[in-house]
């Protein structure tokens, strides 16, 4: 009777683990999802997030490549500032910072066309305009090596050089002959003679 006693309570524990998976499960389906505040967000990111939807062919999603935009693009843009939502100065930004990154760069080669919102060409990147764009992509590569560089040693304090330099200018002038002693306190040239 022993072993039928244990079979019996091992076949309860089984059934009573598969209710509490179950019970698990079905609370975790309906447990209401934590509805979390929006976070704030920066309001240029917000701004290119924007035309990114209003006007994807001049704003492409990454990782296509971004397209040089037209001169002007600005003044375009602020005619559709209640269309995007945003504020004059959250488009200012918005386009800045767009402009101002490494994939923007890229794509401003000499006699790529130009895009307007609606991705028709407008004019072409000129020489001066890549050779431009060429430099501050190259000036950002040179920004991100030395910021992942190691700090720099420290510096040799300065009023600890001095008072090494003061020692030393001390033991050359105890060092010297007795004749010479007294012009070199002095910060006289020994005598000729």
């Amino acid at each position: 009777m022993g072993f039928e006693l244990l079979a019996e309570l091992r076949d309860r524990l089984r059934a009573e683990k598969v209710q509490e998976k179950a019970d698990a499960t079905q609370q975790r389906m309906q447990k209401p999802s934590r509805k979390t505040e929006p976070r704030e967000q920066d309001p240029a990111v917000e701004a290119i997030w924007r035309l990114q939807k209003r006007f994807p062919l001049a704003f492409p999603v990454s990782p296509a490549p971004k397209v040089p935009l037209k001169e002007g693009i600005l003044q375009d843009a602020e005619q559709h500032l209640d269309l995007l939502g945003i504020t004059k100065e959250q488009l200012k930004q918005g386009i800045a910072i767009w402009c101002r990154g490494s994939r923007y760069w890229a794509c401003m080669t000499e006699n790529a066309p130009r895009m307007d919102l609606n991705g028709q060409a407008v004019g072409v990147v000129t020489a001066n305009q890549a050779l431009h764009a060429k430099q501050q992509a190259k000036r950002q590569r040179g920004q991100a090596r030395r910021s992942q560089k190691k700090p720099k040693e420290r510096m040799p304090d300065k009023a600890a050089d001095s008072a090494v330099e003061r020692v030393a200018d001390e033991k050359q002038v105890d060092s010297m002959p007795p004749a010479f002693d007294g012009a070199a306190k002095k910060g006289a040239e020994a005598p000729c003679g």
